[in-house]
């Protein structure tokens, strides 16, 4: 189990952590198995898209936002991040992908991204668990 920590520049982003993961699984030495990506956070997700074109993120930043507006809900009379927390509920915490031959078993044009639904923040974690057979 690792870690990666990340520093969010915009209210909504998506984050591409691929590389990153793919790190951590190859140092694993892990042949077949799982990786599971989970982000301890209640206004950020963990998703998996396309990481081809850079508008299929605005795009689904767009279409949450016409989903969960923000401003309506009753937990913004408390912090004002209502719609983040509906946001990443819908989207949830954490994808788990199969290992194969010690890499990542994602499709061509699929990306494991980090969802911020209420930054900029700092220090967001994710937590990188990787199980299976070595060697």
């Amino acid at each position: 189990m690792e870690e990666i920590t990340l520093s969010t520049r915009k209210k909504q982003e998506l984050i591409d952590i691929t590389t990153q993961v793919n790190s951590i699984v190859k140092k694993s030495k892990i042949m077949n198995g799982i990786c599971n990506i989970f982000t301890a956070h209640a206004t950020g997700a963990i998703i998996i898209n396309e990481n081809y074109d850079p508008n299929i993120c605005l795009d689904m930043i767009d279409a949450l936002n016409k989903l969960v507006p923000a401003g309506i809900w009753r937990h913004d009379r408390i912090d004002g991040n209502a719609d983040a927390h509906i946001k990443s509920a819908i989207l949830g915490p954490s994808e788990t992908i199969p290992i194969n031959n010690g890499k990542l078993a994602l499709g061509q044009w699929q990306a494991l991204q980090f969802c911020e639904l209420d930054g900029p923040r700092r220090d967001r974690k994710i937590i990188v668990t990787v199980m299976g057979d070595k060697e």
